[in-house]
């Protein structure tokens, strides 16, 4: 299995059932199977959390952190090679910053992003996207 990267847009499709929850949860599935995480920057995570918090309260942290504590998702603290890389393409116009630090860690694993955010369109030739289907 190719290393996996999910943007915060993943992850919140599985916690609210938006389109794409099924194909995030089959990824879930098959990092399990693999042992193989799937990789999350930490910018990501934070806004994951922060997105969480805001609409569902102290029950809906707890219910991302266990998710992240139970289950193949790797947080991946944010190097200077990827803040170089998300810099980038923030200055470039591609990308806001924290788009900017999933499609680094992308890019530098060599991985696939998982994204509902059409945003990427902008990065789609260098960095191979997983579209999550929009309703």
């Amino acid at each position: 299995m190719k290393p996996i990267v999910l943007d915060a847009s993943a992850l919140l499709a599985m916690f609210y059932g938006e389109a794409g929850v099924e194909e995030v949860r089959r990824l879930f599935h098959r990092a399990n199977a693999a042992d193989q995480p799937l990789l999350m920057t930490a910018v990501n995570w934070a806004e994951t959390l922060y997105r969480i918090e805001k609409s569902q309260g102290p029950a809906g942290l707890s219910a991302a952190r266990q998710l992240a504590a139970s289950g193949p998702l790797s947080v991946v603290p944010a190097d200077k090679e990827q803040a170089e890389l998300a810099a980038s393409y923030k200055a470039a116009g591609l990308l806001a910053l924290a788009d900017g630090f999933a499609a680094a860690l992308a890019k530098l694993r060599k991985a696939e992003l998982v994204t509902a955010d059409y945003d990427f369109k902008t990065v789609e030739k260098e960095i191979k996207i997983i579209w999550l289907k929009k309703a």
